[in-house]
């Protein structure tokens, strides 16, 4: 028996064991889907079951609350599935080895991430769902697929026969945080024309990394350094002080993460047409114009280097900032001059990081943009940006201008993953009942506050107009890494908080 099973309260961590056992990262998440439909079975439950592998469980009003509204309880089944680098566990087929903590605080899974969030939610539910004991209104589970890779699962949901009138959303890692809003995103790329021409040069490789990177929602705001910026500032400020062509360059991995490292090919020449064979200028003058130029060149990239190492001291301690001398003579395709040209003033003009902060709520970011992945290809370079507002139309407008400045520069777009906004309600409900149920039960109050990243009540509002909603959860440490902990009291004083806020709806 899993050490897990013995924890309190036992009904919910039988549940959360049982989720462990199963793979379900996003993407492979079929035989978790189906496991919710055989617990719905087991308890004599209505369910649905979507083609995209979403679940609604629907269980009835407890004697006493047949008149009240119903209530949504609602997690995702996806998680994120990384593991360290000697963990030989095959996590699409394999599931995972939770295990306690030396001082018996915290579970955690054995090489791998645990996926508290959020399969904790899903156990609170089935833990609710099970038991009879339980005062509650009409219950409606929901359990969304994909939430981790652009809340799809959210977006696909059909919603037409949903009554639900209060959403809990258990999707919150900080205990005593009650989310009260979220931004609504989208993902933008914009692909510039980048011809390319082969040249024979001195041949380097500029890179910086060291960077703390972090979320894009999260962590916008503490002033990190964006890799694929300070590209795009190399590119103008080295270009302004010598000659040099670029090749290949790459940073970042995903939209939404700041990119903590790029890289790029760059040459110097002394001019010569590859094509033609011919060498306009004698042997020895040609040698020490290159000679002159890629002295030059280094000079600019040193400086360069300098320069940002001391703007980023204070936040960046281990940024590195490197330039290697690859080859002092091979022929290369890199990007044509009017490539470049275009390639640098879009880097240099694209809004970037916190453009606006919330009127509302001290601290707190209303939009931004981060330019989360840099590739050149073939033809063209792609650049993809994360777009985040609390304001749907501030997120118009910004995307419009991102548009206009791909349309300028003589490139095209797309706009994928566009997710609404959550905003806040004022005189919300259920933000009242929780809050009094949380100060009666731990002697103080929550911290109400909005998040600059989406979450899935944003969608649910859009399809539920008027939901009244409320994002929670128990505390966890390092999510969506191998480190994933959740702390073991504080699951059960979630736990008891949901349960009691659901005697309280009525």
């Amino acid at each position: 028996m899993s050490v897990i099973r013995e924890l309190e309260p036992k009904n919910v961590w039988k549940y959360f064991d049982d989720i462990c056992a199963i793979p379900h990262g996003s993407g492979n998440t079929q035989a978790i889907s189906d496991y919710c439909v055989s617990f719905a079975r087991e308890h004599g439950l209505r369910y649905r079951q979507e083609d995209c592998g979403n679940v609604i469980i629907w269980k009835a009003a407890s004697p006493g609350y047949e008149g009240a509204g119903t209530v949504m309880l609602q997690g995702h089944m996806d998680m994120v599935a990384v593991k360290t680098a000697d963990c030989e566990k095959n996590m699409e087929a394999e599931g995972l080895s939770p295990a306690v903590s030396e001082d018996g605080a915290w579970v955690y899974a054995e090489g791998t991430s645990l996926g508290g969030d959020d399969g904790i939610a899903l156990a609170y539910a089935m833990a609710i769902l099970a038991d009879d004991t339980l005062a509650h209104p009409p219950l409606e589970a929901v359990f969304t697929v994909g939430e981790e890779i652009g809340l799809l699962g959210a977006a696909a949901l059909d919603a037409s026969d949903l009554k639900s009138t209060i959403l809990l959303n258990m999707d919150s890692e900080d205990d005593g945080i009650f989310l009260t809003s979220c931004a609504g995103g989208a993902t933008f790329t914009c692909h510039a024309p980048a011809p390319r021409v082969k040249k024979t040069g001195v041949v380097y490789e500029w890179k910086i990394g060291g960077l703390k990177g972090g979320h894009s929602g999260a962590e916008i705001h503490l002033g990190r350094a964006n890799a694929n910026l300070l590209f795009g500032r190399f590119l103008a400020q080295v270009g302004a002080d010598a000659e040099f062509y670029v090749g290949d360059f790459s940073g970042g991995e995903k939209d939404n993460a700041i990119p903590n490292q790029c890289s790029a090919v760059c040459m110097v020449t002394d001019e010569r047409e590859e094509s033609s064979g011919k060498i306009e200028n004698s042997l020895a003058c040609a040698a020490e114009i290159l000679k002159e130029k890629t002295e030059a060149f280094e000079r600019a990239a040193a400086a360069f280097a300098e320069i940002i190492r001391a703007e980023y001291a204070a936040v960046e301690p281990e940024m590195t900032v490197t330039l290697t001398r690859l080859s002092d003579c091979a022929s290369e395709r890199v990007l044509a001059k009017e490539g470049k040209d275009v390639i640098t003033a879009l880097l240099e003009h694209f809004p970037s990081g916190v453009l606006r902060m919330m009127p509302e709520i001290p601290d707190m970011v209303q939009t931004s943009l981060n330019l989360g992945v840099l590739r050149l290809g073939e033809a063209e370079a792609s650049m993809t940006f994360s777009v985040r507002s609390a304001s749907a139309t501030e997120k118009e407008w910004l995307i419009k201008r991102m548009k206009d400045l791909t349309a300028f520069a003589g490139g095209r777009w797309e706009v994928t993953g566009d997710y609404p906004a959550w905003e806040y309600k004022p005189g919300s409900r259920i933000r009242q009942i929780m809050s009094g149920v949380y100060e009666d039960l731990t002697g103080e109050k929550p911290l109400l506050t909005g998040i600059h990243a989406g979450v899935e009540c944003g969608l649910f509002s859009e399809k539920l107009p008027g939901i009244d909603c409320i994002s929670y959860g128990p505390q966890m440490r390092d999510i969506h890494t191998a480190h994933e902990r959740l702390n073991i009291g504080s699951v059960k004083r979630n736990y008891e908080l949901t349960i009691r806020t659901l005697e309280k709806i009525k």
